[in-house]
């Protein structure tokens, strides 16, 4: 029996999110008329994500008991997620993210605070309870990670590698689906570009080598680069990305990685969940903000049927 349908563990932030019109130069003073505030982090926002569009989904991380620590707390408890993992360590100060969006192409900069810490004390008793169907992983938290994957071998497992860090590298060869950017991509085979066709499948062939399971690597504006099971063995795809204008790409990993776990529990067929995944992060980047630009379900399934009638 699953008392959650699924676990995210790792990253808990809260993020100041600062739109700029251009970067900001060295010993200069800009003044703004707004400033985004909302809770951030990989694994916390795939969290916040799920628990929204209706999923039993409980969050494993660390903060600290101060205000930012509680302003999570809070925002977590309106969406429903099961926060009885969730760490809320005394004179811990939680993660701060600072991120500095150009609101002129929507890229953006972040400056993260997170102390150094002994990691999350996960209570493995208590997760062998909650018994997850899915566990996705972001890397923060390896040794709790690792715990996780020996108290419930059953759950499927995803990893959300957003940079080669030492816990995406132990965890990437782990699970079933290595789900990664293409920073973490070219960072772990020390290629410098994907963009020809010999380059990205060289990038899918050596990290199949790592991981035997699915590998997907996430380029942003520039689609997706995938493997699949064919007859003779690993095969090669592509999907491209839906045209969108950026306004803010924060969170659009975050969001992909949320959505293509709610795909896993719909059971859609790999390409299909694909499209699905990456509909939901276009839609987020053409609105502000992290967390508060996250599309409802109805949203990107009307998205999707309104693509497939072009």
């Amino acid at each position: 029996m699953h008392l959650v349908q699924v676990l995210c563990l790792g990253h808990a932030a809260y993020d100041l999110t600062v739109p700029l019109n251009s970067f900001p130069a060295e010993n200069s003073k800009i003044e703004i008329e707004s400033l985004g505030e909302a809770g951030g982090g990989p694994a916390a926002n795939a969290a916040y994500l799920l628990s929204s569009w209706g999923v039993d989904c409980a969050f494993a991380g660390l903060i600290g008991d101060d205000s930012f620590g509680q302003r999570i707390i809070e925002e977590f408890k309106t969406a429903g997620t099961d926060l009885s993992l969730l760490e809320t360590r005394a004179g811990y100060p939680t993660p701060l993210s600072v991120i500095l969006v150009n609101t002129a192409n929507g890229s953006r900069t972040i400056i993260n605070r997170k102390a150094k810490s002994g990691g999350l004390q996960l209570d493995p008793a208590l997760l062998a309870r909650l018994n997850p169907a899915i566990m996705l992983f972001d890397g923060h938290e390896p040794e709790a990670s690792l715990l996780a994957m020996e108290t419930c071998p059953a759950a499927t497992t995803v990893l959300d590698a957003g940079s080669l860090r030492p816990g995406t590298r132990l965890l990437a060869g782990k699970v079933d689906y290595l789900v990664a950017s293409e920073r973490f991509a070219r960072q772990i085979t020390g290629l410098a570009d994907l963009d020809t066709g010999e380059e990205w499948k060289s990038c899918l062939k050596q990290l199949a080598a790592i991981n035997p399971g699915q590998i997907v690597v996430t380029r942003g504006e520039k689609g997706l680069v995938y493997t699949t099971d064919g007859p003779g063995g690993k095969e090669y795809q592509r999907l491209p990305a839906f045209p969108v204008t950026a306004v803010d790409t924060t969170g659009a990993g975050d969001i992909f990685h949320g959505a293509f776990v709610y795909g896993l529990l719909q059971k859609l067929p790999l390409r299909e969940n694909l499209r699905f995944a990456s509909m939901a992060a276009a839609l987020s980047v053409t609105k502000p903000g992290g967390r508060t630009s996250i599309p409802t379900l109805n949203q990107v399934e009307m998205a999707l049927v309104a693509q497939d009638m072009k």
